[in-house]
């Protein structure tokens, strides 16, 4: 049974947004290209990082992060220049992600959990709909978030008795990361076989405000890893929708619209989300092994001793610098490192080029051309992104600690932070099943069926 408290009755703590306010006029203009958008990410990142071991320890919920981001301009750099957005493609919103995440994963994941469902419009609307959302979150600089997790049992979707205009959602869900600091929430649901017996369960997905008094959360995210990204739980109880705001449904018909909702191209949001997973995985990577490089030159101390015997002609090293092993193990991960985002670079480009070529809006609407082996093909390059950057990451951050020393595992250094972020969430959906699916691409020639997870 939902509480009867409402989401403004529950005491939980929160960050200040008053501690960013300053940045609100200093970004005030929007980058004008490309590198002035992944440089904003970086200053993003610049202002997060000093204090983000102590940050995340005190696992406040992110209402100040949150408006970082919307300070900035990077809620917006998906959105389409006529609402005041940045206009850019999704290869350069992934950047963005990886940048953010250097200085703090929870908020590089936040930013990209929003872009994927602002897009969501885009990628399952139908072009009235793309445009009043697109118009509606870029104009407003609203941060959106979801209750979509697939592992929990569906929402259901009910007829509205009083209205036939619209539809109820039940239910509840373990993880609805961003949401409930959100201006808007993604919902996901099932139709209920005994209000619409035609309907053959099938789904419906709509935004909604978060402010909906049948909306509460739980605010109850307490994991090892990416704690500021509120990823706790939420009971939905009679939230109204209506069918004009089901994605791809013919509101009169009460019928998906089979040239939206049935083509490969209303798949693409699976994809969308594991490179968003990929590339935040790869900067929070990144920034361990830059943090522990910084923290070798600076703290780290060589090994008194030798191990070769009274033979043993080469003298201990001077600095933790010249140490060997040091040296070997940074030059190892930096070269995988490097392989790594080459391959992200290449995945990012890829879809970002199928959704430059193929949109739905007010001026074009050519998805349905898009293939299930064009699908197929960028999935697979997705999938083997993520396969690499998960094996390289928890690897790296993992092995900073052999090459920074015991004291390096100090709280107040906050480098166990990286691998606990890592760890987390690379247990979203298990790897092994990206390395089968893969691998039945390489073998076979099969591209994967479209699934929640693929």
């Amino acid at each position: 049974m939902a509480s009867s408290k409402s989401n403004q009755d529950i005491v939980h703590p929160s960050s200040d947004p008053s501690i960013y306010q300053d940045y609100e006029s200093k970004w005030s203009t929007l980058p004008s290209d490309s590198a002035g958008w992944v440089q904003r990410a970086k200053d993003v990142a610049a202002v997060l990082a000093p204090d983000a071991a102590a940050r995340e320890k005190a696992n406040k919920t992110p209402r100040a992060e949150v408006a970082l981001l919307k300070h900035s301009g990077l809620l917006k750099i998906l959105g389409p220049k006529e609402y005041g957005g940045g206009g850019q493609a999704w290869s350069v919103a992934y950047q963005a992600i990886r940048e953010v995440a250097k200085g703090d994963g929870s908020i590089g994941m936040l930013l990209g959990y929003h872009l994927l469902w602002a897009f969501s419009s885009s990628i399952l609307g139908t072009p009235s709909q793309i445009a009043k959302w697109t118009a509606l979150i870029t104009s407003q600089n609203l941060f959106v978030g979801g209750a979509v997790n697939p592992r929990d049992s569906d929402l259901v979707i009910t007829a509205d008795p009083n209205d036939s205009a619209k539809i109820i959602f039940n239910g509840s869900k373990h993880f609805t990361t961003g949401a409930a600091v959100s201006d808007l929430i993604v919902l996901e649901g099932s139709l209920s076989t005994s209000s619409f017996p035609e309907s053959g369960g099938a789904h419906i997905f709509a935004y909604v405000p978060t402010t909906d008094p049948g909306i509460t959360f739980s605010f109850n995210w307490d994991a090892i890893g990416l704690r500021l990204t509120e990823s706790g739980s939420a009971q939905i109880s009679n939230v109204v929708v209506s069918w004009e705001d089901a994605l791809g449904w013919d509101a009169s018909t009460k019928q998906p619209l089979p040239d939206i909702l049935g083509v490969p191209f209303a798949t693409l949001l699976l994809p969308t989300i594991q490179l968003v997973f990929t590339n935040f995985y790869l900067g929070i990577t990144l920034a361990a092994l830059n943090l522990a490089a910084a923290y070798t030159r600076k703290s780290t101390r060589p090994w008194p001793y030798l191990s070769g015997g009274a033979r043993e002609t080469v003298a201990p090293a001077e600095k933790a610098t010249d140490e060997f092993y040091i040296l070997s193990t940074y030059g190892t991960h930096h070269a995988h490192l490097l392989a790594a985002t080459a391959l992200v670079d290449r995945a990012n480009e890829g879809l970002s080029g199928l959704f430059a070529a193929y949109a739905g809006n007010h001026t074009r609407d050519n998805r349905g051309e898009v293939t299930a082996l064009q699908r197929g093909e960028i999935s697979e390059l997705i999938a083997a992104a993520k396969i690499v950057v998960t094996d390289v990451g928890l690897k790296v951050t993992s092995d900073v600690f052999e090459v920074t020393g015991s004291r390096a595992t100090a709280s107040k250094v906050g480098l166990d932070r990286f691998w606990r972020d890592l760890r987390t969430h690379t247990l979203h959906d298990p790897i092994a099943y990206k390395r089968r699916e893969v691998g039945r691409w390489v073998l076979l020639g099969e591209i994967p069926t479209p699934t929640w997870y693929t």
